[in-house]
């Protein structure tokens, strides 16, 4: 693996641009018919093309409507700019496809293409940095359609300097394809924070005993604490501290030391330096302080269908709520505001509050709704149940009283009605008997 070096080593002359015509800008931005500018969105008024479904003391709130309109509702009316701490979304793909559940019920189009899809992906996505708090980040999950159109106007808004990660997910089993090309089993996401200034903890896995023997393979003798041996020097040359003599010995060419001599002395002295025979020194990295193996940008084990065990509600497009815990352990703190404008099946909100963040939720299809609301009522199935008459769910988020309706905060073509407060959630008979169809 190729490690760069500092530029100022590099003698020659390699500039592709004469610097005497070159501005300095590095921006760079994708231009198609009727692109609106970021001024002329963020003039946008709601047009009240929404209902809000569910909302409590406690900030939740859930929304069934065109998500532009209520992104725009949430930028001028709601007092919720820079105040939202994580957004995650999983739009349209841009398959140009019809989408059912698995009870055969149309859920959404994803229809749109080109540029009406890039525009589409723009103007909300321009609201949604304006949300953001300084310290927020976004996560946008989308597939190998559109992933690269959407990186470069996520470059244009959020910058191309605050792009923090291409996460790679194995989203399903292996494909046995009958087309010439390679089985289609990974989905990607866009990682972008809106500052420098973001909030991150490192989420890592579990290290199993054999990987343990296998990376930490040393007893230490005094101790008998298990470590590894990693090198104390770090490429590229300096002409500070780090690159000066320690114990009579200089780095290796083209190397420093990854601590100052002074610190080196003292990590020998604790006996944390293995000395080889031929007297070369490396630090011992104890597993004892290890905090678990850091995850990186593959992630291979959260597949959204494992089993016909998995609880779910049925929506086409519903992840795995353990990628969902991941992004919002990794992104945000208790008490923060997590806000998923394509909804869908609701795991984003619901692992959210089982996280202790608050969540904003919006989505346009009938179905998404009723599976939302379906997962805060009366929870989820395993995936077999509907392929067989067994029945085996989990309760929802909160609790179910259907004796007692209340009026109802806001109504839909008079199939919904909820009335929600910090502790119940109380759906309408009408909606109860679609649950029990």
């Amino acid at each position: 693996m190729a490690t760069g070096i500092s530029k100022s080593v590099w003698v020659e002359n390699a500039c592709i641009i004469p610097s005497e015509t070159y501005s300095g800008d590095y921006s760079y931005e994708v231009t198609y018919p009727d692109k609106c500018t970021i001024s002329q969105i963020l003039q946008i008024q709601p047009q009240n093309t929404y209902t809000r479904l569910f909302h409590n003391h406690n900030i939740n709130e859930i929304y069934f409507g065109e998500n532009l309109d209520v992104l725009s509702h949430l930028f001028h009316n709601k007092n919720l700019r820079n105040k939202i701490n994580l957004v995650y979304i999983d739009p349209p793909f841009g398959t140009n496809s019809v989408f059912q559940t698995r009870n055969q019920k149309n859920s959404y189009k994803d229809d749109l293409i080109g540029s009406h899809y890039i525009e589409f992906m723009r103007r909300r996505l321009v609201l949604l940095r304006e949300l953001l708090a300084d310290t927020g980040s976004i996560f946008v999950h989308l597939d190998n359609n559109m992933i690269f159109q959407v990186k470069i106007i996520m470059d244009e808004i959020f910058g191309s300097k605050n792009f923090r990660g291409f996460i790679t997910r194995k989203k399903c089993s292996n494909k046995n394809y009958t087309k010439n090309t390679f089985g289609n089993i990974s989905d990607y996401i866009l990682f972008y924070s809106k500052t420098d200034s973001y909030k991150w903890h490192r989420p890592t896995e579990t290290w199993s005993n054999d990987k343990v023997d296998k990376e930490y393979p040393y007893i230490d003798e005094l101790t008998g604490r298990r470590y590894k041996k990693v090198p104390i020097h770090a490429p590229g040359t300096r002409n500070g501290e780090t690159g000066k003599p320690w114990k009579g010995m200089l780095p290796p060419p083209g190397k420093h030391w990854q601590y100052i001599p002074e610190t080196l002395t003292m990590l020998d002295n604790n006996g944390e330096i293995y000395w080889s025979s031929n007297g070369n020194p490396r630090r011992k990295v104890f597993f004892d302080e290890d905090k678990g193996i850091p995850v990186q940008d593959i992630w291979l084990n959260l597949q959204d269908s494992l089993n016909q065990n998995i609880k779910i509600t049925g929506y086409p497009t519903e992840k795995n709520p353990h990628l969902l815990e991941r992004i919002i352990n990794a992104a945000s703190d208790e008490g923060d505001i997590v806000i998923d404008c394509f909804a869908g099946s609701g795991v984003t909100l619901d692992v959210a509050n089982q996280l202790g963040r608050y969540f904003v939720g919006i989505d346009n299809s009938y179905e998404a709704i009723t599976n939302i609301l379906k997962r805060f009522s009366l929870g989820t199935e395993e995936m077999g149940d509907y392929v067989s008459s067994n029945s085996n769910k989990d309760q929802g988020l909160f609790v179910f009283s259907p004796k007692n309706v209340y009026s109802p905060d806001s109504t839909i073509n008079n199939n919904f009605s909820l009335f929600c407060d910090s502790r119940y959630a109380e759906i309408s008979v009408d909606l109860l008997d679609r649950y029990l169809l």
